[in-house]
């Protein structure tokens, strides 16, 4: 078996029915080729059937049947391994799917309550003060009021003696039914399948709730997944949880078939640190019962974990660091440039009629959301706070109504997930973001400075003598709320509504910081080369709001916001005769965005058209203004589809067609050299590059499904095989071959200079000149070897339609090289003499060039 090199640069692969196993190790070939070390392989475990993404596991016992199956995995290991290639897999221990009638585990919890072998798995309050529950689980699938659904008859009763015995049916949903009431069913099944009260009683005595979809942010006693009722939160703190979930990803690690884990949503669980640490101590322990054909050393543990500004991962955690977000917002802050006075902001408030500011429009996206999805959380956590006044003689100074919103005020002021309080100990440091959302709250006009007062001590543990059960409870519940609460007002509530310049709208993006100064970039990077070198770098996800390309193509509009500008008001002017009555001018200016980030390069074919309704309307119901996921307002989606499809037919808009496209002109050569540079950056700043599928090309992808389309792999095969010269690669950069190219290049380098690479200490270059400010230049530098990198950023003017650079323009700009032994070998672009590089006539901006010391 051939060994894998150490985790240097990953590929994710997205596995479903129509990519199983087998498809994968098809590229094995092709991906050793362009040079990554690891195949980033999506989850594994069984799903939902048909699931496009695997993260709706529905059993901890089995590999995907759909993908293949563990033999199908072991063979795609065996092919990847040939080629010298490993797998990173992609893990889920926060939740599995519920409702339906495939997993197991919550049908035995449904059948037996708190009796169930599972009960202590799933994150359920049984204590829940409800009386309507009263011990039970809550169980909100039915699609119309419990009544309702009782007297049209779907509720129906079923019997089932090889799987679950008897049972309730509704739709696609299974109640198993509980076995006291066996025997009973037995003697009377046909009259209690006739007779709706008697089905009722029955009803009442199980031991989970029936209840209307719409009242579990109210009602629910478990938790969930954001406020996804089909995704039931799972408790990895218990051990025989934590080993049933864990137990395939482990027995593959200890074989030799995988080196690492991608860790999803890790803020959902009761104690991240915890678990790490846990998983970091089993991985390390297995370690040595691995074969020798294995790749060497650590496992590799990255975490999605979405970090605010200025929060760091702790390195108590024991992990390798995030799965990328983070570097993904600073590579694409830098392309922007500075907006001081807000122009852009102001355009969009002044065609919305919204705020300018994304702080005004977070706060009020959190509160909205805080009361419509998760007030019953709020309200649990508000009466054990209550109950922990009662107990310490509080209750007469904090009314109920203060204390909720007092922990309004915080939750609703948290610009970080979660705290980094467990109630482990006492005092407890929760974290600059908790801090911050105190003083925020302690600020506004009205607050409740008691309340806030006692919150405060009960959470850090400071002052009050609390039993720390109690004390830990509430923690866990108030970190379990902040984290879904972020999520679902933030990334998929604000970002919808803010429309600046949606470049800066991404997962895990500060959208409140337009752009990041080239300083400040390289000092971000001189910090997670100090304290995270093994960190993933992300540009593309399979949860990105806009593929890279987009992102980098919309950033040039910052160089010049008045043309951008001007082009909007003509736009909407050009489409008065096509604008149905009622169409909200931001929703209008969002969709011209998306339009000039995505158009395709040679024009309009095949899907286009389809897949921008799929975004916009998605993104309208997101917004949650003018439409919603709950209750969807018909009549203005078909309005936007309406104006969309005359927007896109090229007989009815002719004239916009031709002023979108000049306008793409203008901005295609510069956002191609953005996106190649920032593929640059990805490849050279310390840590490993993840290539999301197919982006090896252009990535003009939208939000999910559309970034989970089906790859041209024989394409991207072919390209690699061609090897053609890179002036004929830039004449014909819209293929995509260039990036592509320059891609491979780039990990082959990492590949055979990989302690340059991981552990070379970054600096960052001067440089000189008219157009210094428009330049990323640094060097990686071990003992014995340097690299030396220059991208060039924000510079439409500078680049010809070839994405050769400009000499006129750039002037006298040049960038001083280190002194070497010997020369500067390029990796990428073209050859320098003497101890500079200058931005020269017919030359390909990027220049990546190695050197010994």
């Amino acid at each position: 078996m051939t060994q894998a090199y150490p985790v240097r640069a990953t590929y994710r692969l997205q596995f479903h029915k129509d990519f199983p196993f087998a498809s994968g190790a098809a590229l094995a070939g092709y991906l050793g080729r362009l040079g990554v070390s690891h195949v980033y392989a999506s989850p594994i475990l069984a799903a939902r059937a048909g699931s496009l993404h695997g993260y709706d596991v529905i059993s901890y016992d089995a590999v995907n049947p759909e993908l293949g199956g563990l033999d199908g995995f072991h063979d795609m290991a065996r092919a990847f391994r040939a080629e010298g290639l490993g797998i990173i897999l992609d893990i889920v221990p926060n939740h599995v799917a519920v409702g339906g009638d495939d997993n197991a585990m919550w049908l035995d919890l449904l059948k037996y309550g708190r009796g169930s072998r599972y009960a202590g798995w799933f994150d359920i309050d049984f204590e829940e003060a409800d009386p309507l529950l009263d011990g039970r689980v809550h169980a909100p699938f039915l699609g119309e009021p419990f009544d309702e659904a009782l007297a049209a008859g779907k509720i129906t009763l079923v019997d089932d003696p090889e799987r679950h015995g008897f049972a309730l049916r509704y739709s696609e949903h299974l109640f198993p039914i509980r076995p006291e009431d066996d025997a009973g069913l037995r003697d009377g099944l046909p009259e209690t399948q006739r007779d709706p009260e008697a089905l009722r009683a029955l009803i009442d005595r199980q031991h989970f709730h029936l209840d209307y979809w719409r009242n579990a942010g109210d009602r629910l006693n478990w938790r969930r997944f954001f406020d996804i009722t089909q995704l039931a939160g799972m408790r990895m703190e218990r051990p025989d949880a934590f080993d049933a979930a864990h137990r395939i990803a482990f027995a593959l690690y200890e074989e030799g078939w995988i080196d690492g884990l991608r860790i999803d949503h890790v803020d959902g669980l009761t104690d991240p640190a915890g678990y790490c640490t846990s998983l970091r101590d089993r991985l390390t322990a297995l370690a040595s019962r691995r074969p020798g054909w294995a790749t060497p050393g650590p496992a590799w543990i990255v975490v999605e974990k979405i970090l605010a500004a200025g929060e760091a991962l702790p390195a108590e955690w024991k992990t390798d660091g995030t799965t990328g977000y983070d570097f993904m917002d600073q590579a694409s802050a830098v392309l922007h440039a500075p907006d001081d006075e807000n122009r852009l902001g102001l355009f969009w408030s002044e065609l919305s009629g919204r705020p300018a500011s994304f702080a005004d429009e977070e706060i009020a996206a959190r509160r909205e959301v805080l009361e419509q999805a998760f007030d019953g959380q709020l309200e649990a956590i508000t009466a054990r706070l209550m109950a922990l006044a009662q107990a310490t003689g509080r209750e007469a100074d904090i009314p109920r109504g203060a204390m909720r919103r007092a922990l309004t005020a915080i939750v609703c002021n948290m610009h970080c997930y979660r705290t980094y309080l467990t109630g482990k100990s006492a005092p407890e440091d929760p974290g600059s973001g908790f801090i911050e959302a105190v003083a925020a709250a302690r600020a506004q006009p009205q607050a409740e400075l008691i309340a806030l007062d006692f919150v405060v001590a009960v959470l850090t543990g400071t002052d009050i003598a609390l039993e720390p059960p109690a004390r830990r409870a509430v923690i866990r519940r108030f970190n379990q709320l902040t984290s879904p609460l972020a999520a679902r007002s933030v990334e998929d509530t604000a970002f919808y509504r803010f429309g600046r310049l949606l470049s800066r709208n991404d997962v895990g993006f500060d959208a409140a910081r337009f752009a990041l100064p080239v300083p400040e970039f390289h000092g971000a990077m001189a910090k997670r080369a100090d304290l995270q070198p093994d960190a993933m770098l992300a540009l593309s996800t399979h949860d990105h709001k806009r593929g890279a390309d987009v992102r980098a193509r919309l950033a040039t509009i910052s160089q010049n916001p008045q043309s951008w500008m001007d082009a909007v008001q003509s736009w909407f002017e050009i489409n008065d005769p096509i604008r149905p009555e009622g169409l909200d001018r931001g929703d209008e200016y969002m969709l011209y965005q998306m339009l000039i980030g995505t158009w395709p390069q040679d024009g309009l074919t095949g899907d286009y058209a389809d897949r921008v309704s799929g975004w916009w309307r998605k993104a309208l119901r997101e917004a949650k203004l003018r439409t919603g996921w709950a209750t969807p307002n018909q009549d203005y989606e078909q309005l936007t589809q309406d104006f969309l499809h005359a927007l896109l037919d090229r007989k009815v808009s002719s004239r916009f067609h031709e002023e979108l496209e000049r306008q793409l002109a203008c901005i295609g050569p510069a956002s191609a050299l953005n996106g190649l540079g920032q593929m640059v950056l990805q490849c050279t700043v310390p840590g490993v590059p993840d290539i999301y599928q197919g982006c090896e090309f252009w990535d003009f992808s939208m939000v999910d499904p559309d970034n989970r389309r089906p790859v041209d792999f024989a394409a991207r095969e072919g390209a690699l095989a061609q090897h053609e010269a890179e002036d004929r690669l830039r004449a014909g950069w819209k293929s995509g071959r260039i990036k592509q190219d320059i891609l491979q290049r780039l990990l082959m380098a990492r590949r055979d200079h990989a302690s340059l690479f991981r552990s070379g200490r970054y600096r960052a270059l001067s440089a000189h000149g008219t157009r210094a400010e428009n330049l990323i230049a640094f060097c990686r530098e071990t003992e014995t070897q340097m690299l030396a990198v220059i991208v060039p950023i924000g510079c439409p003017a500078g680049v010809d339609g070839s994405l050769s650079l400009q000499a006129d323009w750039w002037a006298d700009t040049m960038v001083p090289l280190p002194s070497i032994s010997g020369e500067w070998r390029p990796l990428v672009g073209s050859p320098v003499s003497g101890g500079h590089v200058t931005l020269s006539n017919g030359s390909l901006g990027c220049r990546v060039l190695l050197g010994d010391r």
